[in-house]
């Protein structure tokens, strides 16, 4: 392919192989749902790294399985990659009637809710917890059960910590590090206002401007490469950092934390 290659090049290429490549001739949608997943998440890993070869790359092989997919329906008279293009770009007029008619602006969530059935219908099944919760809240915002600022969610917060503090003030013990937890009442109850707790804090970072699954995943990679941190200076003092202690392992955690910040 040259430099004017296109999105029509790309469909014959697609064609192609499905006529040509024994094994993109053996797929159907249904063997091809781990690579959209693999592939969607690598590209993932491209924007978290923010290296523009890598997102490219990674652009390329999540529209080979908008391609892999379209050529697929083609082949069974289902619809085409302009189907495609076609309701896109239909979908994306309608999200946006102010600017391709003569409609007011509104706010896309107000929109969709008056099209839904339910609060849940059409998010996908497999969608991770933080980000469904995200989208519930974004939902239930879209008809006004939502607060005006932050002020509310950051006391909803306090509230659900308060009552997971009373759950675990009635706990007979807590369960040795590694254990399986105990399945009784008392956990259930616990479990919810955990629960709780959770959606509280997803609707804090939503009302405050911020992804909560993009804001744990940051603090995720935070975590780790400050705790291989503290093993790198554990290791080159000759320390072995399961016998430390819990205050010894605090000390090396403020130390790694430090050395981050002075960029050493």
């Amino acid at each position: 392919m040259d430099e004017t290659s296109s999105l029509d090049d790309t469909l014959s290429l697609m064609r192609d192989l499905r006529r040509r490549c024994d094994w993109d001739a053996a797929q159907t949608h249904e063997s091809l749902r781990p690579y959209l997943l693999e592939e969607a998440h690598e590209l993932d890993d491209a924007i978290r790294v923010g290296e523009d070869g890598m997102l490219r790359e990674e652009l390329g092989d999540v529209l080979l399985q908008v391609l892999f997919h379209s050529v697929l329906a083609e082949e069974r008279g289902a619809f085409s990659l302009d189907d495609v293009a076609r309701g896109l770009i239909t979908k994306m007029r309608g999200r946006h009637p102010h600017l391709y008619g003569d409609a007011a602006k509104e706010p896309w969530e107000k929109m969709k809710s008056k099209q839904r059935r339910s609060i849940g219908e059409g998010l996908p099944a497999a969608l991770p917890g933080l980000h469904r919760a995200h989208r519930l809240q974004d939902r239930a915002a879209g008809v006004g059960f939502d607060w005006p600022d932050v002020t509310g969610p950051a006391a909803k917060v306090e509230e659900e910590l308060a009552e997971v503090r009373e759950e675990l003030g009635v706990l007979p013990r807590m369960p040795k590090p590694g254990a399986p937890p105990v399945y009784d009442d008392r956990h259930y109850r616990l479990e919810a206002e955990l629960g709780d707790l959770l959606f509280a804090v997803v609707n804090l970072c939503r009302k405050a401007g911020v992804h909560a699954s993009i804001a744990l995943d940051k603090a995720n990679a935070r975590f780790e490469r400050r705790f291989q941190r503290m093993e790198r200076i554990a290791a080159g003092r000759g320390l072995n950092m399961g016998n430390l202690g819990l205050e010894k392992l605090d000390a090396l955690w403020d130390e790694a934390k430090a050395a981050e910040a002075s960029g050493r």
